[in-house]
């Protein structure tokens, strides 16, 4: 295979639609990149980020952030992140005449707005309780007649690579092509551009085995440097998605500890500060007769836009590395040293105080139970359904199965399909549905 050395521009900013055999052409009011946004955002996945835990699940303050809130937030940085990066293309002897700036601030704010809509109930914790459940010795006799490669899809259960699948074939146009987003956009939300078989090296993956051909299509259509089967570099926007995520939550994870009453105004401040580079008007602000939760609102304001600079900065200074898939570190740590201590302890200090507050480690610790009767529910009804060698299978299974409405699992054999179709299930419920539907199975019914 030979060695690709760098990526190109002219084919980093396809249009080319995931399984649509006709390019339309873009008009000027709106463009290929700004149908994918539109189509992220009126999808029934993204709106059921409303009620997905960000950092704080089931909570009733209606201030604090949840997955949609922060998915709407992180786009608005990464369009802004996206466009300052473009200006600084430009001027690069590698950047093509056809070269059009704002598609690349579209493509960042697209990719940023579908990053986290995979993301199943509670959040990281959702994540880690499929996972438990999947590696337990008792559901052992369930990955038994898959594959070894099929096994770690379920194993290392990621957030990443159900959004993928959410995206690539899931909605709309259902095993052909999900979405139909363009390439561009799918190949930006590639945090980690290879499937699950890696995973013991790279921890994260962003495709299952289900749709390693996607993830092929997607890489090769905007030429990313292939390293070895099924993996890739990063797309360049990638790291400005990446980034965007970052400043979007080791800021505003800090203002809702506030709203929590975890953080104190003046802990943040002493956080956020350094990074107002307007001293005179934060001196100010902070001398008025109103509430913190306003004088937090312009510290944040402020944090955010030195942030944003400082990843452009960082962005450029890098971009050969970039360019030719080589940069291993987030763009946050290759930024100035204020920048990049603030947000590190921003980072810290919600490690330490918000993520251990007492409130979301019983919640959190709750969800395993609710994330277990679900999948046992789920899984075990699949499993019955497509290994059984009855014409019809047990009552109660079946009853499970109907739930799934037109998503079923396959029957006769198709284990490995039938065990994604019920985490798909799992994966887009919301947290207060599968809190329901966990005490209606359970047999505790409201």
């Amino acid at each position: 295979m030979a060695i690709q050395k760098r990526m190109e521009w002219s084919k980093l900013l396809s249009n080319v639609r995931l399984g649509d055999q006709i390019t339309q052409t873009s008009n000027s009011e709106r463009t290929s990149f700004l149908v994918d946004y539109d189509r992220i955002i009126f999808s029934s996945p993204f709106r059921r980020l409303g009620k997905k835990t960000q950092v704080h699940p089931l909570n009733t303050n209606d201030h604090v952030h949840t997955r949609l809130t922060h998915s709407l937030e992180v786009a608005s940085v990464g369009r802004s992140l996206g466009n300052l990066c473009a200006l600084k293309v430009q001027g690069k002897t590698d950047c093509p005449k056809e070269f059009i700036p704002e598609h690349v601030g579209q493509i960042v704010q697209a990719a940023c707005l579908g990053h986290d809509i995979g993301n199943p109930p509670f959040g990281h914790a959702g994540e880690e309780a499929i996972k438990s459940w999947f590696s337990s010795s008792e559901n052992a006799v369930l990955l038994e007649h898959l594959e070894e490669t099929q096994k770690l899809d379920f194993l290392n259960f990621e957030g990443n690579a159900q959004g993928f699948r959410v995206l690539t074939r899931l909605e709309h146009h259902r095993d052909q092509g999900g979405m139909r987003l363009t390439c561009a956009t799918l190949a930006a939300t590639l945090k980690y551009p290879w499937i699950s078989t890696y995973v013991a090296n790279k921890k994260k993956f962003c495709s299952f085995l289900s749709e390693k051909d996607s993830l092929k299509s997607v890489a090769q259509e905007v030429g990313l440097i292939q390293l070895d089967d099924y993996r890739y570099t990063r797309h360049p926007l990638a790291h400005l998605v990446e980034a965007a995520d970052d400043i979007c939550y080791r800021i505003l994870d800090l203002e809702d500890a506030h709203e929590m009453n975890i953080l104190s105004f003046a802990e943040i401040k002493k956080i956020l500060g350094p990074l107002c580079t307007d001293k005179s008007g934060l001196k100010d602000i902070c001398k008025q007769k109103i509430s913190d939760r306003r004088k937090l609102a312009y510290i944040r304001a402020k944090a955010i836009s030195s942030a944003i600079n400082a990843v452009a900065t960082a962005f450029d200074e890098r971009y050969e590395e970039i360019m030719a898939g080589e940069l291993q570190d987030e763009l946050i740590s290759c930024c100035d040293v204020t920048t990049k201590t603030q947000l590190d302890e921003a980072k810290d200090v919600a490690k330490s105080r918000v993520f251990h507050e007492h409130r979301k480690v019983e919640i959190e610790i709750g969800c395993y139970a609710v994330i277990g009767t679900l999948l046992s529910a789920f899984c075990y009804g699949a499993k019955d359904k497509c290994m059984s060698n009855s014409r019809v299978s047990k009552y109660k299974s079946e009853r499970v199965i109907s739930l799934l409405c037109n998503d079923t699992p396959i029957k006769k054999g198709h284990l490995y399909e039938s065990l994604l179709v019920a985490t798909d299930y799992l994966s887009g419920m919301t947290d207060n549905y599968a809190a329901h539907l966990a005490k209606q199975l359970g047999g505790m019914a409201e």
